[in-house]
């Protein structure tokens, strides 16, 4: 199938899977034009990206997980692998500390508002005290 085609199949812009070629994720053959042709597992493999993309994996994270499975792997059915591990463990470090940053943050940013508020409250309430005695 042409790129199109693909791209029309798995939701993917022709334009990134131009760049997964690049990054040596898929393979297409080439045609005598030089036209892409893809076969059918390129749709799970391009599944497969996807899937890891959304976990916030790189596409140099990502070649390095297609590296521990078959050529053309499904994307749900991951078979143990130690770099496939390493990469998990090490992306969970990193959500993890961005979920606490976050939570500080938020933290802040609640404590902030209910200050805000307050001195909001106390200026209404003086300014309805002047009204009053004016």
């Amino acid at each position: 199938m042409k790129i199109s085609e693909l791209s029309k199949i798995t939701g993917v812009s022709a334009r990134s899977i131009r760049h997964y070629e690049k990054k040596k994720l898929i393979a297409p053959t080439r045609l005598e034009n030089d036209y892409r042709e893809f076969n059918e597992a390129a749709i799970e493999r391009i599944k497969s990206i996807k899937i890891y993309l959304g976990l916030g994996l790189t596409t140099e994270e990502i070649g390095e997980l297609l590296s521990c499975h078959d050529p053309e792997p499904e994307p749900d059915m991951d078979e143990y692998c130690d770099e496939m591990l390493e990469v998990y463990e090490q992306k969970w470090a990193e959500l993890n500390g961005q979920i606490k940053t976050l939570a500080s943050v938020q933290h802040r940013l609640e404590s902030q508002i209910n200050e805000m508020k307050t001195l909001r409250d106390r200026q209404n309430a003086d300014q309805a005290k002047e009204v009053r005695s004016d």
